[in-house]
């Protein structure tokens, strides 16, 4: 269960309902409702059965909450009054910020439920504080939906009950000394006005004002001190005078005019850069991919596609990924690249590193007039970049905020398995990779296997990017096996295949029609590539990532013959085996393949079991970085 959401009530039979039917209405149902009531003498507990929650018992606010919290099984503990309403997607944002962001410990900001100026302002200024102040001193004014980790809320001893005012700052200023703690921008609670309009704006800004200079001092303040009832069948507590109000209220002033001057600082050199762009009604982002091979540019069509009407998207590739995407979309301008040169399907380092050193002035030019100069003149937010060289210097000449998202710095982010004799093409690759993405924001991640992200590294690992008309497929078993080869070199090894008399073969990869024996070599078309995969028994291919994306994708078992010396084609092929999901080799052989196909049944039992997924995960990743990361 991923949230157990806690309510503290006492007579809220009025409040109560609009928040539970306001979580009812999530597009979200992983979660369980824990209501700790103090003895309410109406309808409250009655209310909280008839809506399918949990009831404990309950008390003040800190010993309901522990209460709750004692019964929990969700992974994440949201913590609520009950006097609050659930906007709409909250659960789904904070659910998906908190994770992003890999925290301990948050709250949400307020949004009042109430159309007067004077309670927006107030509680505008309150979402404004908070965040400013997150970073020096954690803080959070009322239980306005916090949220934390139910390990460390354990961990912790949860809030301390011995508190009568401001036990919700105090556990989390605690929890924030263990693990990050951050108040959430996309996420915002509808909170009740009555309150301010019980007790008045100046007096709720005495009690929070004068609670929030003691916090900053280190003092804890007691309920009695600021006249604070919570009316749970007891008497009033003792009103005070308020001493030294005066000198209280001239430090949070301080404070507030502080923020606010640093605050029009920062906004003041905001305005600047943003002058410097020119009007325009969306962000730019540019997507730089790597042109070398088409899996990059396939999956990059997925990712613009989804996102084209919400930025002004700009792509910049070369080769044979330039002209697919121009093919698909607008604004696709050429770029410079390099290309692995390959002989009898190894990778020739001497002769791959001489073509670059051939070219390298013309790409450079090239990519200079496309790329420097475009994002000189249109100024965009943001740089993509799917392992494209040029994007890093643009980013840095320009200091735009670059985002990386390809699969390749799997190798270089997580701790992978591979080939104990393939250590020396791991070092190599690494030192390559290293050089092409330099110091992104982020590494977005896409991979079928899901090894760990070493320590200090900023990444995260997404399912593959499969191409929607692939998502759509309704996969058969017929009685061919599909060949994917992109290098021409591996037309010797194909022709391999002739020996086995009784298997048919639909292959693809070297751009002709033609009738071989038992080998069917047919010219790319989508819509006939697709229906031959979704029908093929099994799948022979290099160590391409997306063909065998795929493949997995379909429940296509795989035979895979990674180019030599391509570490990352080698990973691939080697997770495939390591998750049961087919074999790779070295070679191609007609005797392999006779005893790759005996083994079917198998792996297709692995495979059965392969979870499916969508591209709505990494979508939503991107557009979150990039708004994060936008000027």
């Amino acid at each position: 269960m991923i949230f157990s959401i806690i309510i503290p009530t006492y007579n809220e039979e009025e409040y109560l309902p609009v928040l539970l039917e306001s979580i009812k209405n999530q597009d979200f149902d992983d979660y369980e409702i824990i209501v700790a009531d103090a003895n309410s003498k109406d309808k409250t507990r009655e209310i909280a059965e008839e809506y399918g929650c949990v009831v404990v018992e309950g008390g003040l606010p800190a010993v309901g909450r522990n209460n709750g919290a004692k019964v929990a099984k969700g992974d994440y503990l949201l913590f609520l009054d009950s006097d609050l309403k659930l906007t709409e997607d909250y659960l789904r944002n904070v659910l998906y910020e908190f994770r992003m962001e890999k925290l301990g410990i948050a709250i949400t900001q307020m949004e009042p439920m109430s159309n007067k100026v004077e309670d927006k302002l107030f509680h505008d200024f309150a979402n404004y504080f908070m965040i400013g102040v997150e970073k020096i001193k954690p803080h959070g004014a009322g239980c306005y939906g916090i949220i934390s980790r139910r390990e460390l809320h354990e961990e912790c001893n949860g809030f301390d009950e011995s508190l009568t005012f401001g036990e919700d700052t105090d556990y989390i200023e605690r929890l924030a000394k263990k693990e990050p703690f951050r108040v959430l921008r996309n996420a915002k609670i509808g909170v009740s006005t009555r309150r301010l309009e019980e007790e008045g704006i100046e007096t709720l800004i005495r009690q929070y004002g004068k609670s929030t200079v003691n916090d900053f001092l280190g003092k804890r303040t007691d309920a009695g001190e600021l006249d604070y009832n919570f009316d749970h069948g007891k008497e009033r507590l003792t009103k005070s005078r308020f001493e030294n109000l005066e000198k209280r209220t001239e430090q949070i002033n301080e404070i507030k005019d502080n923020y606010d001057n640093t605050r029009n600082r920062i906004n003041a050199i905001r305005t600047s850069v943003k002058s410097q762009h020119r009007r325009r009604n969306k962000k730019i982002v540019f997507y730089c991919v790597c042109g070398e091979g088409m899996g990059h540019a396939i999956r990059t069509g997925v990712i613009v596609d989804r996102i084209k009407d919400k930025y002004d998207v700009y792509l910049f590739s070369s080769d044979r990924a330039y002209e697919y995407l121009k093919s698909k979309f607008d604004n696709v301008y050429e770029i410079g690249g390099f290309n692995t040169v390959y002989i009898n399907n190894k990778v020739n380092n001497l002769k791959t590193l001489s073509e670059a050193i051939k070219r390298n002035p013309t790409n450079i030019k090239v990519g200079y007039e496309n790329l420097y100069k475009k994002a000189r003149q249109l100024k965009p937010d943001v740089i993509v970049t799917d392992f494209e060289i040029y994007a890093t210097m643009v980013s840095k000449l320009r200091d735009i905020p670059l985002i990386s998202l390809d699969n390749i710095h799997m190798i270089t982010q997580t701790k992978i398995d591979y080939p104990k004799d393939q250590i020396g093409e791991m070092l190599k690759a690494k030192g390559v990779i290293k050089t092409y993405v330099v110091n992104p924001k982020i590494h977005i991640l896409t991979s079928f296997f899901y090894p760990k992200i070493k320590p200090r590294k900023h990444a995260v690992i997404y399912p593959p990017i499969i191409r929607e008309d692939i998502l759509k497929l309704k996969p058969r078993k017929g009685k061919h096996i599909v060949v994917y080869q992109t290098s021409r070199e591996s037309e010797r090894l194909v022709r391999k295949l002739k020996a086995l008399k009784n298997e048919q073969f639909i292959v693809y990869g070297f751009n002709k029609d033609e009738l071989d024996g038992n080998l069917t070599y047919k010219s790319f078309n989508e819509d006939e590539f697709y229906d031959d995969l979704a029908s093929a028994k099994a799948v022979i291919c290099n160590g391409g990532f997306t063909f065998i994306s795929e493949a997995i994708h379909l429940k296509k078992p795989i035979y895979s013959v990674p180019a030599i010396g391509n570490f990352e084609q080698t990973l691939n092929g080697f997770y495939v085996q390591k998750l049961g999901y087919g074999e790779y080799h070295k070679v191609m052989s007609a005797k392999r393949v006779a005893n790759f196909l005996k083994r079917l049944p198998k792996y297709q039992t692995k495979l059965n079991k392969v979870k499916k997924t969508n591209n709505d995960g990494i979508v939503r990743e991107l557009i979150y970085r990039i708004e994060k990361y936008s000027l």
